[in-house]
């Protein structure tokens, strides 16, 4: 439910909302949602000063109702 929240939000702040795509880990520190997007959305997705992706976390913490959940932007040039 989480990353499908997430998605939905990150679809609606990007240009190209079908480069978009979540996923969802867990871990021993609970679940982290990766969040890939289109290189030229990277700076929309983070906002200025990191203020979109702070929002984009705080939105997903109140979802989750007290569970363990990071949300990390990954830059899709470095991940190979």
């Amino acid at each position: 439910m989480l990353a499908e929240a997430l998605e939905h939000l990150v679809r609606g702040i990007v240009d190209s909302p079908d480069d978009v795509s979540v996923r969802s880990r867990d871990g021993r520190r609970g679940q982290t949602l990766e969040v890939r997007v289109h290189p030229d959305d990277l700076g929309r997705v983070i906002g200025r000063s990191g203020r979109t992706a702070k929002a984009l976390r705080t939105v997903v913490s109140a979802l989750a109702s007290g569970e363990n959940v990071r949300v990390d932007v990954v830059d899709t040039d470095r991940r190979r």
